[in-house]
């Protein structure tokens, strides 16, 4: 027989053995969670070391802290001056092996700038800015070019924007056509320095790109410039770009289409200045239809009550001058699908400010109204003498008219046939509750403007939290500015410099070596508090004249 001591011996021996293996696998697992990895890759060595003189080389080596990836090396990562043949690049665990291809010129100073290429394996942390510098002589250029980049619009400053710079002579064969050799991205605080230059005239550039190949080559890029030339023959510093999107000189309809509901919609690749469209096929369409223009005045919406044509030919006009004509397909018997919706002419906190009427704006033109389908009521009990009436400014768009009580709740009923459009659709039960704004909760600012030279304009504008632009006021002498009835909240104030004294924000344009007008933003948040007046002293400075 088992001996029972024995039995229980070697089942603790069993329960030992078997926690060891549990707790020793448990102890070789990863540790899960902990904080995000936002550090680069590092370079521990370059052999040849960076900045090496009389640099003879066929490869250069560098070793990093850390296992790293090339992304886009052919695009980003760039040699000055240039190369005929690209060297190779290969990874070997922690290092990079350049392996040149091409003889190496006397007595040069090289840069090879990394660009974004060196980013490590789990979080693409990119080692941003990274060159490395040799001379084939015994001399390295040093010279260096430093500044800022900001927004024209916004006046802020511009992170990750590619600062570049093309000599003189190569200028008008390279910018816009290929990528540079020497660039720089800009920090966090949308500062650039470019260094190991040669003396010699530069022109220099700025481009935020949404897709970057560092080539200014797309309407939607920004772009800045210097407009003089910098000859570098010592350290420059202070160097202001002003990135803009340049507005492009050919028009052109960047989209159109048909939409579900039998709409043609139409986007602009520029605002115009007043557009007007045509049909031109059928003709017969062009007396029926109805065009909708968006107040930024580069969309169109063009709605047709008679639907049976296979094909369209709209020409577009601005200032009554043709400019372009588009052409739309459209199947006889192709179907489309309607709905009529609402926007409500409230806030985003669903109020209705004081002393407005509420304005409905529908999605389709409205061809009629049954003002006894649409019920309000105040507190749950129906309100009487409500006027509703269309919006002779809007097609698509009604006005309902009440002496609505300060902080009262209402709720506004759209009930099954309220509205017909213009093809025969009816909408469906729709509404909203409100409230009724009370007095108290808006406020009254001042703006006490000075202008530094009355025989210039400037633009006022009055933006809200999201920087939206509630208001534009052109000025050319001191004085003051009355905002009634405005919101409680936070604002600020812009100052544009209107140059040409036309009213609006003008772009720049390369080519042309036009700059962009000049926007000044005043410094202070303005906190607007309910049932107050607020005065505020703007004191416009001097233009900065961009260079």
């Amino acid at each position: 027989m088992l001996n029972p001591k024995s039995a229980v011996s070697g089942k603790i021996l069993f329960y030992v053995l078997l926690c060891l293996v549990i707790f020793g696998c448990a102890s070789i697992q990863k540790p899960m969670g902990g904080p995000r990895d936002l550090t680069p890759p590092k370079l521990l060595k370059a052999t040849p070391e960076n900045m090496t003189r009389n640099f003879t080389a066929k490869e250069i080596r560098l070793e990093f802290d850390e296992f790293y990836k090339l992304s886009n090396q052919y695009q980003e990562i760039t040699i000055s001056p240039a190369m005929e043949k690209q060297p190779d690049y290969k990874i070997s665990k922690r290092n990079l092996i350049i392996d040149f291809k091409d003889t190496l010129q006397k007595n040069t100073t090289y840069v090879i700038n990394f660009g974004k290429a060196i980013q490590d394996v789990n979080e693409s942390n990119v080692l941003q800015n990274f060159t490395y510098v040799f001379s084939t002589g015994p001399h390295i250029d040093s010279l260096s070019m430093s500044g800022f980049v900001i927004n024209s619009i916004t006046q802020e400053k511009e992170k990750d924007a590619t600062v570049m710079i093309f000599p003189v002579k190569q200028d008008s064969l390279l910018f816009g056509k290929k990528k540079p050799t020497i660039f720089a991205t800009t920090d966090s605080a949308g500062n650039f320095s470019l260094n190991n230059l040669h003396d010699g005239e530069y022109k220099i550039y700025a481009l935020k790109e949404p897709s970057p190949n560092k080539i200014f080559d797309n309407d939607k890029e920004l772009i800045a410039f210097s407009n003089r030339t910098i000859n570098l023959n010592k350290d420059t510093s202070g160097i202001r770009l002003s990135l803009f999107q340049q507005i492009p000189q050919k028009f052109r309809v960047a989209e159109k289409k048909l939409t579900n509901e039998g709409v043609l919609s139409l986007v602009f690749n520029k605002q115009l200045n007043n557009p007007s469209l045509k049909i031109i096929y059928p003709q017969a369409l062009d007396a029926q239809k109805i065009v909708d223009i968006s107040k930024t005045r580069d969309t169109a919406l063009v709605f047709m009550r008679n639907m049976d044509f296979d094909s369209l030919r709209v020409a577009i006009y601005d200032n009554n001058k043709p400019i372009d004509t588009i052409y739309q397909l459209k199947g006889r018997k192709e179907t489309f699908t309607r709905a009529i919706t609402f926007k409500y002419g409230i806030n985003r906190d669903n109020r209705l400010k004081p002393n407005t009427d509420l304005r409905i704006t529908t999605n389709l033109p409205i061809e009629s109204i049954e003002p006894g389908l649409i019920t309000l009521t105040l507190d749950s009990a129906n309100v009487s003498n409500v006027t509703i009436q269309k919006d002779t400014a809007n097609k698509r768009a009604f006005i309902v008219k009440n002496r609505w009580r300060a902080g009262g709740r209402y709720q506004i009923i759209l009930n099954d046939g309220a509205i017909t459009d213009i093809y025969g659709t009816r909408n469906k039960r729709a509404g909203i509750n409100f409230e009724a704004d009370k007095p108290d909760n808006y406020s009254q600012l001042t703006l006490k403007v000075s202008v530094p030279d009355s025989s210039k304009r400037y633009i006022i504008e009055l933006l809200d939290e999201q920087k939206n632009v509630v208001h534009s006021d052109p000025v050319s002498k001191s004085g003051s500015i009355i905002y009634k009835n405005y919101l409680t909240g936070k604002y600020k104030v812009r100052v544009i410099y209107d140059t040409n004294k036309n009213g609006r924000w003008d772009s720049g344009n390369v080519k042309q070596k036009v700059q962009p007008e000049n926007i000044w933003l005043y410094e202070k948040e303005i906190t607007l508090r309910a049932n107050w007046e607020a005065e505020e002293p703007v004191d416009i400075p001097r233009e900065q004249i961009n260079l």
